[in-house]
């Protein structure tokens, strides 16, 4: 999400490309967006970060929220990749794609989600 905001990234275009051409829905787990933004306020400043809120107020992605019984799934996930590191942030993604069984996964994060064992399918599919 954030390559898509930064035109400098140089993965901006296939970025782009994929989230306005794919049919949908866009789910973004809400600690996605917090570290979406995060990043967007320290790197661009105040204006791109409004900009992409206002993608979110518009409803271009549908904000998907951790879930009580999601803590502990994250949990077992950051646990059981340490040695990746897998953090919260990307654990979260599991398991919310576990949750709605999704297996595309939009990510430029290949290391990590490439050997990610998901429990509902073999292997994510990674965009773009």
């Amino acid at each position: 999400m954030y390559a898509y905001v930064d035109a400098d990234d140089r993965h901006h275009l296939s970025c782009r490309q994929l989230l306005e051409t794919h049919p949908g829905p866009l789910i973004v787990p809400e600690l996605v967006v917090t570290e979406v933004a995060y990043l967007i306020a320290t790197r661009l400043g105040t204006d791109p970060e409004v900009r992409f809120l206002g993608d979110l107020a518009s409803g271009a992605f549908s904000v998907e929220p951790v879930h009580p019984a999601d803590w502990l799934r994250i949990a077992e996930l950051v646990s059981g990749y340490r040695t990746l590191p897998l953090g919260t942030v990307d654990a979260s993604v599991i398991v919310a794609a576990e949750r709605l069984g999704i297996t595309n996964i939009a990510t430029l994060d290949r290391r990590h989600f490439g050997v990610l064992r998901p429990k509902h399918t073999p292997a994510f599919s990674i965009l773009p």
